[in-house]
């Protein structure tokens, strides 16, 4: 007989944002070091281009129309060899808030020892961003992720009549691949509730009941920063998931953002980006962890129950117990 169900569904995951949640900065922070840029003056440029673009009625993305500034200033020979790899090794300067490499291993235990070992539940963490995919892979959280979307880009693009066969040559990078604006996070959650992330024959479009999803969403908890993730926060809720806001301990104009979205029914709560142990926020993350491995076991042993039929006893004949007593 064919076995029942496409995945186990013994996965709890926790979808992260980057920046401003993980990360204290804007990720691409080392690459302007690194080059030498004004920082500042090359967001004032990207915060002007849809306005700029406007004139020629052409309309831009606000979110992601910085990705075609960087490969402006590549072009231009302001960031000179910029390639994907050296972006992964820019990574590796990423700052990161107190105790968030220890908090993603610390949860990790949470389920996979203790009562529900026996039940071989595993968590895992997701980055869905509308930063560069290379950098936070070559971030010191990268060894715990299971998956992260995020921007990408082609380094040499292949050219008419190319080998389909063929490997696509290294260069300095040169046209956008692909990218996530701030709705279209919410695909990535759909990708990781199915599978797609694990499986390539599926698609986010594929129909499939929930029953055979690999991650149910009221099995995540989706984790940021501020406004622009309202659309994640809405789908994780509404199917049953929790949302969880941070804010940056040092700023009260984070504080007060962060406190509006509970006030809202955005989020669930909301805490200090400070994962260290002993924290609100590592002790919030810990707890719902731990509710969602109590309901997935409770629901297994229901089904058993269910499913499972007691065997045959031996019947004790009651006239004969009576006699031995006599």
């Amino acid at each position: 007989m064919p076995e029942k169900g496409l995945w186990l569904q013994n996965i709890i995951a926790i979808i992260w944002d980057f920046d401003k949640t993980l990360s204290p900065g804007y990720m691409q922070a080392p690459l302007f070091r690194e080059y030498g840029i004004d920082e500042e003056q090359f967001w004032r440029e990207v915060h002007a281009l849809p306005a700029y673009y406007r004139r020629a009625g052409i309309h831009v993305q606000p979110d992601t129309c910085y990705l075609g500034h960087f490969l402006t200033y590549v072009k231009a020979g302001r960031m000179p060899g910029l390639t994907n790899a050296k972006l992964r090794a820019l990574g590796g300067e990423l700052e990161l808030y107190p105790g968030v490499a220890e908090m993603f291993a610390r949860l990790e235990q949470t389920i996979e020892t203790g009562p529900f070992r026996e039940g071989d539940l595993h968590l895992e963490h997701y980055v869905v961003s509308t930063g560069l995919a290379e950098m936070i892979r070559g971030s010191r959280i990268a060894p715990h992720l299971s998956g992260v979307w995020a921007s990408e880009f082609i380094e040499e693009p292949a050219p008419p009549d190319f080998d389909f066969d063929g490997t696509p040559k290294e260069g300095p990078i040169a046209q956008i691949a692909s990218f996530l604006d701030n709705t279209t996070k919410t695909r990535a959650i759909f990708e990781i509730n199915k599978g797609a992330n694990k499986l390539p024959a599926l698609t986010v479009n594929d129909s499939m009941p929930a029953e055979e999803r690999r991650v149910p969403i009221d099995r995540m908890i989706y984790v940021a920063d501020g406004p622009s993730d309202i659309p994640s926060f809405s789908v994780v809720r509404k199917n049953g998931g929790r949302a969880f806001a941070v804010y940056d301990p040092k700023s009260e104009q984070h504080f007060a953002q962060a406190d509006q979205l509970q006030k809202e029914d955005r989020v669930d709560s909301f805490g200090p980006a400070d994962y260290r142990e002993g924290t609100h926020t590592s002790m919030w993350l810990a707890r719902q962890v731990r509710d969602i491995a109590g309901r997935m076991m409770k629901n297994r042993k229901e089904a058993f129950e269910r499913r499972v039929a007691p065997g045959p006893s031996h019947i004790e004949d009651r006239a004969e117990t009576r006699g031995s007593k006599e």
